[in-house]
């Protein structure tokens, strides 16, 4: 679907700026559109509304109920699949904005200032669309524990693969394998959705297996095609139980010809922290097999120092919160300077993920940043479409 056919919900207090905004929607072609002069106007149409909006567009200068007090609640109630806040805003507060609605699964597509104009509205919907997964929006969908064990039994559950390029020749040098998993309806179920539900009804264990053996079977198929890989897989701090799971892992790795140091695994580094102890000397065991570790999200979470300095990680990657936008807001830059400064110190490689333009890319280039993972370079692919995806990449980087 293009732009055309969002539904929007534009929040702004101007009688006379609410109508040029509507106006320059409609000659975008949107037809779908609401509108509320403040956020408790827009909190009862929202709630009344039978679907919840694609896009909310809101100005963070309200009278009676503010911007931010407005997008908790629409996060909190899942009102709207995303936002876009309008208004001229200091980065570091619009950074904590994006951190407070994505934790709670709202998107939020970025920042226009005012004056609205149809270049700026155009930047920021398609936002919406560049990051739909596989063409899909990820809708609000329930899914019941027999649900995610009937789709891991019946493997309805795949991985996608994203390509990671070196910033110094633009080679593509590994992949990171992602959950996706299509209902029959077509619509897919996003990991924020499912793999909760599988942490709590203790079925992480057998999605980590599963993701690691079609991985590992998709590698020995790149292989025969000449393509050497890396392949990275996410596994969460309740996979790191008992001390057979590392032998566990060695083993799948073993039966499919692939040894532990093609394997990447990423923690996320949040929830490392649950059991420390217990943690730590998992992932010793399984540094000392081979895997490579990665600490996923990197600052996002609780106490990265103490955790890097503890855990033996062998690479960082940078979180797509602090890549977007980068090259203009100086506090994301510094955070990135001061994680590679960091991982420089401990020797450890950097992936910058959601890289998305040319700029960031350079940027990250020129502050010796490793490795890039983002729609620049390629969105994540089923296994049968990754030598094109590599073919392409490589025919537009040189």
């Amino acid at each position: 679907m293009g732009l055309a056919g969002l539904t929007i919900l534009l929040v702004e207090d101007h009688g006379f700026q609410r109508r040029l905004g509507l106006r320059l929607l409609a000659d975008l072609g949107l037809t779908r559109l609401h509108e509320a002069a403040d956020g408790f106007q827009a909190l009862d149409l929202l709630r009344a509304l039978p679907d919840p909006p694609d896009v909310v567009l809101v100005d963070l200068d309200m009278p009676g109920m503010d911007g931010v007090e407005f997008i908790g609640i629409v996060a909190q109630e899942r009102l709207a699949h995303s936002i876009a806040v309008v208004s001229a805003m200091e980065p570091a507060l619009l950074h904590t904005v994006q951190v407070m609605a994505k934790a709670s699964g709202l998107r939020v597509l970025g920042c226009i200032e005012k004056p609205l104009t149809p270049g700026k509205l155009t930047t920021v919907l398609s936002m919406y669309e560049s990051e739909v997964v596989g063409g899909q929006v990820a809708l609000d969908i329930e899914i019941s524990l027999d649900q995610a064990r009937d789709a891991l039994s019946r493997g309805e559950i795949v991985p996608w693969f994203q390509p990671q390029a070196e910033f110094g020749n633009g080679k593509i040098v590994g992949v990171e394998a992602l959950a996706r998993w299509r209902l029959a309806d077509g619509r897919m179920v996003p990991p924020t959705v499912f793999v909760p539900v599988m942490e709590a009804g203790g079925l992480i264990d057998e999605l980590t297996s599963l993701m690691l053996v079609q991985s590992c079977a998709w590698w020995k198929r790149w292989q025969a095609r000449g393509l050497d890989l890396k392949i990275s897989v996410n596994v969460s701090a309740q996979n790191l139980t008992g001390p057979e799971v590392a032998d566990r892992y060695e083993a799948v790795l073993r039966e499919h010809g692939l040894s532990p140091e093609h394997v990447i695994l990423e923690i996320t580094e949040s929830s490392v922290m649950s059991d420390t102890a217990r943690g730590l000397g998992m992932l010793a065991r399984l540094r000392l097999k081979g895997f490579g570790l990665s600490v996923d999200d990197f600052g996002t979470g609780y106490s990265s120092l103490s955790q890097l300095s503890q855990i033996p990680f062998t690479e960082l990657k940078i979180d797509r919160g602090f890549v977007s936008g980068a090259p203009t807001q100086p506090r994301k830059r510094a955070m990135i300077e001061t994680s590679l400064d960091l991982a420089r110190k401990l020797d450890l490689k950097v992936v910058a993920e959601g890289v998305e333009t040319i700029e960031e890319w350079q940027l990250l280039a020129q502050l010796g940043c490793d490795f890039a993972q983002g729609y620049l370079i390629s969105a994540p692919v089923p296994g049968e479409q990754l030598p094109d995806a590599i073919q392409r990449w490589r025919q537009t980087h040189h």
